[in-house]
């Protein structure tokens, strides 16, 4: 029998953290919110309430609802106050050895019965539940960027993942209202397998000088429909995760189709970063 999932802890209060521990919230459970900074979980509580006062707004919510919402999430400056957690998410940087960090720290204490799961865009779910106390209640669960907006979930089975771990994970990402899809543990799993090469292509059309910015974006927006073009997208995501994302194909799969563009490492050595550093493909003025 699956486990029935109330409260979830999340690490990381970033972009990420802070949209999983929003829609959580508003699906009625309690969340323990995790960061190594202070200051970030309150810029997380800050932007949390920003979408939820849009949401009144729009006739989406009463106030009553936002102060509800709001007062089911709250910090854990440390790691073992998600003791208790039935599901813990974490959501920190897309870097391996901070994500094995972070789950070995959680062996002591966490109940066996919890289900461990990791927001990676790219990284081996089987590699990073080996370090885990019960692997076999490891998953990944990859939300997709704006949180809150996004429909999609994808849940990844490592090797060692049981049946009643998948349909747990399935079932809440349910709860949340959102609709998950099964993706097997290879790089990059099925979106950013798909969508990152693409985006990687554009970065190589403009270094070869066959568009500019603004054509690439525009063929891309009108000719094939798509809501944003490629570069606008990047420096969504961020240059800096594209190319983590594209090294991490490379290695895994040893296929020059993969390969970064030089163009795309350039940006990256040079800072600049997309839209959370000013400057990427385009510029953006300062919040």
């Amino acid at each position: 029998m699956a486990l029935n999932i109330d409260t979830i802890g999340v690490i990381g209060a970033g972009q990420m953290g802070a949209g999983i521990a929003q829609v959580a919230a508003q699906a009625g459970m309690g969340v323990y919110l995790n960061d190594v900074a202070e200051e970030r979980v309150n810029a997380a509580l800050a932007t949390i309430n920003g979408h939820l006062s849009r949401q009144i707004q729009r006739g989406q919510l009463d106030e009553p609802g936002r102060k509800a919402i709001l007062e089911r999430i709250q910090y854990a400056p440390t790691l073992d106050m998600l003791a208790d957690c039935d599901l813990v998410v974490e959501a920190a940087s897309e870097n391996e050895e901070v994500k094995r960090r972070i789950f070995t720290s959680l062996r002591s204490f966490m109940k066996p019965e919890a289900i461990l799961a990791s927001n990676t865009s790219s990284i081996s779910i089987t590699r990073l539940a080996s370090v885990t106390a019960n692997p076999e209640r490891f998953i990944g669960m990859h939300f997709m960027n704006p949180v809150p907006r996004m429909q999609l979930v994808e849940l990844i089975r490592g090797i060692a993942t049981k049946d009643d771990t998948f349909e747990a994970a399935k079932a809440f990402v349910t709860r949340l209202g959102k609709t998950a899809t099964m993706s097997e543990d290879f790089p990059a799993f099925i979106v950013n397998r798909i969508l990152l090469p693409m985006i990687n292509e554009a970065v190589y059309t403009l270094y070869e000088g066959v568009g500019s910015v603004e054509s690439i974006d525009t063929a891309m927006r009108l000719g094939a429909n798509h809501p944003m073009g490629p570069l606008s997208l990047a420096d969504l995501i961020g240059l800096d995760v594209v190319l983590d994302i594209m090294e991490t194909l490379y290695q895994g799969f040893d296929d020059p189709k993969f390969r970064p563009s030089p163009l795309l490492k350039q940006m990256c050595h040079a800072g600049y970063l997309g839209r959370k550093k000013g400057r990427g493909f385009f510029t953006y003025p300062a919040a």
